[in-house]
């Protein structure tokens, strides 16, 4: 039996378009849809960016007013004191705050937030500095795996567990860095590869539109779902064409929860639940009046509904068989009369 519930990350990322009264409202959306945790992105455009970098092709029809992708970084970050608010409001609202850091700066922020769980993303798998640093922390770990070669995901797990975190701690999130992402390319099955090939749990960090992956990867096994959320998606944000609105959100949390949940255990026989339903079950009946010593027959025993009687399997090893009792029409014959 699975106990461990599954978590779903309601992602925020940039979505706040630079405004911290809208991380406040996104917080709120995230809890009211009964995500575990709301996640932000945390960066120093300085040490993450070079100035005249171009923008990704997903984000330049939503960001024509920005001349490259510095210059957007740059206009929808929040300042270090701005993400603390957003921890001690999470904390309010009890759900866990989640960040993104994108650099060692960022990363030594959060760890003064006393965050039990860092996300690294995808984009940070191969930078030794970084993995290394936040290897010394000594705490769960988020793995997102975009872009990344098997190889690659090797090399991280190596360098964090030589660093100091336990592989245990350790989730390693499928991950498709298209935006939106393209369900052919999405590979599910990479996703319950990672069991095998690394030991270690895994889950999803999902780019799709719609709720229709999480779910699959839920009813797979997925420990951590990650999706994109948003107040609207006419706002316009970066991330806003593939994120979920909130009517959306509160149903990929109820629908990829109940997908976890349907997964169950390796058991046989009817559940506690389906025990009342053995009416719909047939089982052996005598159908006429049978005295002491006489034989069963088919005409005096048949297989009929509810199945509260002797199995049906039974059926064949009664005929010709003496009964040991006076039986009456209408009543089951019992499996213990027969022992």
């Amino acid at each position: 039996m699975i106990k461990k519930k599954i978590k779903i990350i309601a992602e925020a990322g940039c979505n706040h378009n630079g405004k911290l009264s809208l991380a406040l409202q996104l917080i709120n959306v995230a809890k009211k849809a009964g995500a575990d945790a709301v996640k932000f992105q945390l960066f120093n455009p300085d040490e993450l960016v070079t100035k005249n970098a171009p923008k990704a092709n997903y984000a330049k029809k939503f960001t024509r007013k920005f001349k490259n992708q510095y210059e957007m970084q740059k206009k929808i970050s929040l300042s270090f004191r701005e993400h603390l608010k957003l921890k001690k409001y999470c904390d309010k609202k009890k759900i866990e705050y989640l960040c993104s850091a994108f650099d060692i700066e960022s990363l030594n922020v959060l760890k003064k937030f006393k965050l039990k769980t860092f996300k690294i993303p995808s984009g940070e798998i191969n930078n030794t500095k970084y993995l290394k640093h936040l290897g010394g922390f000594k705490k769960n770990i988020l793995l997102s795996t975009g872009m990344s070669s098997k190889k690659e995901i090797i090399f991280a797990l190596k360098t964090l567990i030589n660093s100091g975190v336990s592989k245990k701690k350790v989730i390693i999130l499928q991950c498709n860095s298209e935006y939106p992402s393209p369900y052919k390319d999405i590979n599910l099955q990479a996703m319950v590869s990672f069991k095998k090939e690394f030991n270690c749990d895994y889950g999803l960090s999902d780019h799709s539109l719609g709720i229709e992956v999480p779910i699959a990867a839920a009813a797979l096994g997925a420990k951590v779902i990650e999706k994109h959320f948003t107040l609207s998606r006419s706002d316009g944000g970066v991330d806003s064409a593939f994120s979920l609105e909130p009517d959306e959100l509160r149903s990929l949390v109820v629908e990829t929860k109940r997908a976890w949940q349907s997964i169950g255990s390796v058991t046989y026989g009817p559940s506690k639940a389906a025990e009342k339903n053995r009416v719909f079950r047939r089982s052996i009946y005598i159908c006429k009046n049978i005295a002491k010593g006489e034989l069963f027959d088919e005409t005096n025993i048949r297989i009929i509904r509810p199945g509260d009687g002797a199995p049906p399997s039974l059926y064949s090893e009664l005929i010709g068989k003496s009964a040991r009792k006076n039986y009456s029409a209408g009543t089951p014959l019992s499996l213990e009369q027969l022992l």
